[in-house]
C-alpha cells in the first residue's frame, strides 16, 4: 500500500472514531425515576418549579449553594440542591432542565438552564391567524 492510502485510513478511522465519542457524550432529557435507576450517572431533568415550597438561599454563608424543590414532568417532586448561585428571575421561569444526578433523596446538579417567558409577547399566549 502506499503513504496516501495509508494516511488516508488512519484519517478515516480518527474521524469514525471522534463521531462514536461524541455520540456516547450527548444525553437526552429525563425524569427523576431515570435517574435514580442511572445511580450516580449524569443527566438532564426537565421540569418546573414548585412554587408552593420553600427557595433555600443564603449567599452570605454560601454563595454556590441554592435548594429549591422541582416536580418533572411525570408528576415527582424533589428537592435539588444547585452548586452555583441563584439564577436571575428564577421565580418567573416557566420550565427548568438541570443537569446532574440523583444522591439519596436529593438532586445535586452541576448546571441549570431555564426557560422564561417571551418579553416580546407579554406573556400572552401566540394566536395563530383565523
Amino acid at each position: 500500500m502506499k503513504k496516501r492510502h495509508i494516511i488516508g485510513i488512519i484519517i478515516i478511522a480518527v474521524a469514525i472514531g471522534s463521531m462514536i465519542g461524541l455520540l456516547n457524550d450527548s444525553s437526552t432529557y429525563s425524569d427523576f425515576t431515570e435517574a435514580a435507576a442511572l445511580k450516580g450517572g449524569e443527566v438532564h431533568v426537565v421540569g418546573k418549579l414548585s412554587k408552593d415550597k420553600p427557595l433555600e438561599y443564603q449567599p452570605e454563608v454560601n454563595a454556590n449553594r441554592f435548594s429549591f424543590y422541582m416536580t418533572d414532568n411525570k408528576g415527582i417532586e424533589r428537592r435539588v440542591l444547585l452548586l452555583k448561585g441563584k439564577p436571575q428571575d428564577f421565580e418567573r421561569s416557566e420550565q427548568i432542565v438541570v443537569i446532574g444526578s440523583l444522591n439519596g433523596g436529593s438532586f445535586i446538579a452541576s448546571d441549570i438552564l431555564m426557560k422564561c417567558p417571551s418579553k416580546y409577547n407579554d406573556g400572552k399566549q401566540n394566536v395563530a391567524a383565523q
